[in-house]
């Protein structure tokens, strides 16, 4: 299928820009891209240079019209450990404005993640802990190995998992929330899986084969109508069935409009008469 993005490796890859200490890596194999956090020695922590990378890269491959699907995933054995203890320890002496700010740095990143107009998965190995739990998170689609390890570990040191939250919360609903967040448990991909959080799990030398098949059927999709279906799913969870319902109604209007609507009818009608 994709050979190139089987096992590929990290020399095969290239920094999002110049001005980049390649912490965040992108390659492509036709409409797919690859997203790599690329600190394996630090287990892909996050500091305020990846966390811009990675919000950058979103926006612009979001519109980036030869882009189908995004695959984010880590460098090594692990996904993501969440923040940079040197990181945390910075922010500790900030005030209350800067602390704001720099709040909405990470909530803009997990944004630009969860609203990319692109669908995105999340390849997890290893350790997904607290924000990189969080990033996870905010993939449209978690394929973990058996290695994986999830987690909103904030509490155990005194933090609180608020921004992460209102993803999880989505995701898994409020009681599996309220067990994740206030317990601080780290759990293996099978529970995770079984509580929601996670997509699909298999073993580690089917992961790759897993996480390409998945990119391929969905690169194979209407772009288009990937687009609009992301929009409606974010936007009706958290309406009432009337108000959704007319939101859906106007979505499936305009997607009869498409030229992707119109040229996929055409295959089929021709399907049909054949």
């Amino acid at each position: 299928m994709r050979d190139s993005l089987r096992g590929h490796s990290l020399k095969d890859e290239k920094p999002m820009n110049k001005t980049s200490s390649e912490t965040l890596l992108l390659s492509r194999d036709g409409a797919v891209v690859t997203l790599t956090l690329n600190r394996p020695a630090k287990r892909n922590s996050l500091d305020q240079e990846l966390i811009g990378a990675l919000t950058g890269a979103f926006e612009s491959l979001g519109v980036d019209s030869e882009t189908r699907v995004i695959v984010l995933r880590g460098a090594g054995s692990h996904f993501c450990s969440g923040l940079y203890l040197d990181y945390l320890q910075e922010i500790s002496g900030y005030g209350m404005n800067e602390n704001i700010t720099d709040s909405n740095r990470f909530a803009t990143m997990l944004k630009a993640i969860h609203h990319c107009q692109k669908p995105v998965i999340a390849k997890v190995q290893g350790y997904a802990l607290a924000g990189g739990c969080g990033i996870a998170t905010a993939c449209d689609i978690i394929i973990a190995d058996t290695s994986a390890k999830f987690g909103y570990t904030e509490t155990r040191f005194g933090f609180v998992p608020a921004i992460v939250a209102s993803f999880l919360m989505r995701r898994v609903g409020e009681s599996v929330a309220r067990d994740l967040l206030l317990t601080a448990r780290v759990i293996d991909a099978n529970e995770a899986l079984a509580l929601g959080l996670v997509n699909h799990v298999v073993a580690p030398d089917e992961l790759d084969r897993k996480v390409n098949e998945f990119a391929d059927m969905l690169s194979k999709n209407s772009a288009s109508s990937l687009e609009l279906t992301k929009d409606l799913i974010d936007i009706i969870s958290a309406m009432p069935l009337e108000g959704a319902l007319d939101y859906a109604v106007r979505v499936n209007a305009l997607a009869r409009q498409t030229d992707d609507f119109k040229s996929g009818l055409k295959g089929i009608l021709k399907k049909l008469k054949s």
